[in-house]
């Protein structure tokens, strides 16, 4: 029998926490129902004999401290929610006793923003992590050691796996039932919860959104000048002479302050006005490419691809509303 701990954390989103128990605790009952006997023990664990949870309009209740745990074979850090900076402060009694774990030979799974409490471990220095597409900026200006994939939903590296944002952490559910079991119980549990198992990538679902938390007035600047002529054809030697900088300091200072570089910039900040486009469906695609500025049909559909993971007709048949 395999050990699971759920930690409960202070400002956890109560979902994913429910959520892994409700699913290791069904995937026990398929096994009882099967003859066998339950594969995972199950537990909560916390700080605390009770935490408040979501502004604290309920609570609950763990199973054991982490005190009182010496062993497990599996750690679930749910999402957290408000301040994640915060959020790592008042958990931080957790970090040693994850690393500890982990080195006792347990594995750790982090899912959606649970990332940063992963990260905060330095677990994850050094390896692939996902985390919820929305807070990437903020990720990767908080944990530069950690490679950060935009657009995977599920993440593996020597008993570590991180999982995308908000419901993909059933995904990530998923594979370690398949990886713990067998991917018969793993499809039983997709169909017993109505679950996509196929789902790979957070790309279709993600929103560019400029990272603006920085104190370069220049650089936010040329963000607002881009994002408002997104239709134009801009260029890196027309924006640094815009804004009188010599074309090398201006690339340097865009990549420090945003993480990317101009050109991505520039680049997600017109497919993201075509995704809008597209999801309208009141014009054509070589329409929408024309809009955003675009002329060469293939470099805009490669484009399109790579940021989104669909082509510009896959991406509007999957969110243009029927009619």
């Amino acid at each position: 029998m395999k050990t699971v701990s759920i930690l409960v954390p202070e400002t956890a989103v109560p979902a994913t926490i429910v959520n892994p128990r409700y699913l290791f605790s069904a995937v026990n009952m398929f096994f009882s129902d099967a003859g066998h006997e339950p594969f995972f023990e199950v537990q909560l664990v916390g700080m605390d004999k009770v935490v408040g949870l979501d502004g604290g309009i309920m609570s609950m209740h763990p199973d054991k401290l982490i005190s009182e745990v010496s062993h497990t074979d599996l750690i679930i850090i749910p999402a957290i929610s408000g301040d994640v900076s915060e959020a790592i402060e008042l958990n931080a009694a957790f970090l040693p006793w994850i690393k500890e774990q982990y080195k006792q030979g347990a594995e750790v799974a982090s899912l959606c923003i649970g990332a940063f409490l992963l990260a905060a471990t330095g677990l994850v220095d050094g390896r692939h992590c996902s985390t919820h597409w929305l807070y990437a900026s903020q990720f990767r200006t908080m944990f530069p050691q950690v490679e950060l994939t935009d657009g995977r939903i599920v993440t593996d590296q020597q008993g570590i796996y991180s999982s995308g944002g908000a419901n993909s952490h059933w995904n990530l559910l998923l594979y370690l039932v398949e990886k713990y079991t067998s991917r018969e119980m793993a499809i039983t549990a997709s169909k017993f919860f109505v679950l996509d198992m196929d789902l790979q990538s957070q790309l279709p679902f993600s929103m560019f959104k400029g990272q603006k938390n920085h104190d370069d007035e220049d650089v936010l600047r040329a963000q607002d000048f881009i994002e408002q002529h997104y239709q134009e054809r801009i260029t890196v030697d027309d924006l640094a002479g815009r804004f009188s900088i010599g074309r090398r300091t201006f690339e340097r200072r865009f990549k420090n302050a945003t993480s990317n570089t101009v050109i991505e910039y520039i680049q997600r900040v017109k497919i993201e006005a075509a995704k809008t486009a597209l999801e309208k469906a009141r014009k054509t695609v070589n329409e929408v490419m024309y809009d955003v500025g675009y002329s060469d049909t293939k470099a805009f559909r490669d484009l399109f691809r790579k940021v989104t993971g669909l082509t510009p007709m896959e991406y509007r048949s999957k969110f243009t509303a029927l009619r």
